[in-house]
């Protein structure tokens, strides 16, 4: 890349204008946009996301205070505040969305050869789960939650290898998580992972039929009966049973007909029992217990997006704009997560985003920057095993 460029321009770079455009144009975004267009709104929130900003205001007193850098940053031009959010307010979300339904199918495959840890197996393995964004009910009129309080939730199909997330749907709070299940389309042999809030008999069946797998904790009250128990158990492993069952009550028998597998875990750790129920007969009880502990890798998601990007408050208080503000934040991750494909670097998303927020105006070319950081860390960590051969 052109040493003369500043980082943000060149980060600009991995961001496939072609393709945006063509969301646009299918949503007529840029109608009566004048100057100011959707490509130029894109840029300004990705701007906020990747430094952190916390309002509209601060991105445009930030980008005027550089006014004289902004068409090297790749930026045509500063607005104000309003102008930015009626561009939030008033312009379709579905161009955004579109454009990162489009970037994760780009980035999932950079990231598919990623193994899972302690498991050896080469379905697809996916974690479903949603997180929720509280917000006041009076400026959020639109967005009902739990105890006449506000609330977004963010429903994710993380892919576990790499954590890329591979589904979207943004709701009001009180969207029950397993209405997700009807919008999902299950891959053949992928694993979907979920916890007991998932339990809609009507749809885990639905995945049993399109060829797919599930994962989910069994409730208590689950009404069963045992075809057959394994015998080939070893407590030391941490299982208590493996059985195969069928459901008793008359409508979850109606719903799902066929056998489950029921698999039992003593969690020594936190000294729990845990229940699982699946429709996979063919992995091991055992990989049944870990496959469900890499459903953490989505709880660690949500930390991590909620902690670096923008998210937590928003940028406007329509549906529209905050659903354009949430695309613009996942698109932000997949961007980075490209960038740390595309220069192979060994630093991690976390490590590069903190780097990239503060040198957007920086002309170090993009790779000699996450590069000059990798040599700085493999120095230290040389430093550190000689002075322990030196101790040795």
């Amino acid at each position: 890349m052109n040493s003369g460029k500043y980082v943000f321009a060149q980060l600009l770079q991995f961001v496939d204008r072609y393709e945006f455009d063509k969301c646009v144009a299918k949503y007529d975004g840029d109608f009566r946009t004048r100057g100011f267009n959707c490509w130029n709104q894109f840029i300004q929130l990705f701007f906020g996301q990747l430094t952190s900003r916390n309002s509209l205001r601060d991105i445009c007193v930030c980008l005027k205070a550089h006014k004289n850098k902004l068409y090297h940053l790749g930026i045509r031009k500063y607005v104000n505040q309003s102008t930015l959010s009626r561009a939030n307010e008033g312009r379709d979300q579905r161009v955004f969305s579109d454009f990162g339904n489009y970037l994760i199918s780009k980035v999932r495959p950079m990231y598919s050869k990623q193994g899972i840890l302690g498991v050896d197996i080469s379905n697809e393995v996916f974690a479903l789960d949603s997180t929720t964004i509280s917000l006041s009910l009076k400026l959020f009129g639109w967005a009902p939650g739990k105890y006449s309080r506000g609330a977004v939730k963010v429903h994710t199909l993380l892919d576990l290898r790499g954590s890329i997330p591979a589904f979207i749907l943004i709701t009001d709070g009180k969207y029950h998580d397993s209405n997700s299940l009807d919008i999902l389309i299950p891959i053949p042999e992928a694993i979907y992972v979920m916890d007991k809030a998932y339990v809609d008999f009507a749809a885990l069946h639905n995945i049993d039929v399109c060829g797919a797998y599930f994962i989910t904790r069994a409730k208590s009250s689950m009404d069963f009966s045992v075809v057959e128990n394994n015998p080939n158990i070893d407590p030391r492993t941490g299982l208590l049973a493996d059985r195969t069952i069928i459901l008793n009550g008359y409508k979850s028998k109606k719903l799902y007909p066929g056998q489950l597998r029921l698999v039992e875990y003593y969690d020594s750790d936190k000294e729990v029992e845990l229940a699982f129920l699946t429709n996979n007969f063919e992995v091991s009880a055992l990989e049944v217990a870990r496959l469900y502990r890499h459903r953490w890798q989505i709880e660690v998601f949500f930390k991590w997006i909620k902690q670096n990007l923008v998210i937590k408050s928003l940028w406007g208080h329509s549906e529209n704009a905050v659903n354009t503000h949430v695309w613009i934040a996942i698109c932000t991750y997949l961007i980075v997560a490209m960038v740390k494909h595309n220069l192979k670097s060994t630093l991690s998303i976390y490590e590069i985003m903190q780097i990239l927020g503060i040198s957007a105006f920086d002309k170090t070319p993009l790779k000699d920057l996450i590069a000059q950081d990798q040599k700085n860390q493999s120095v230290k960590e040389q430093k550190l095993l000689n002075l322990f051969d030196a101790k040795s």
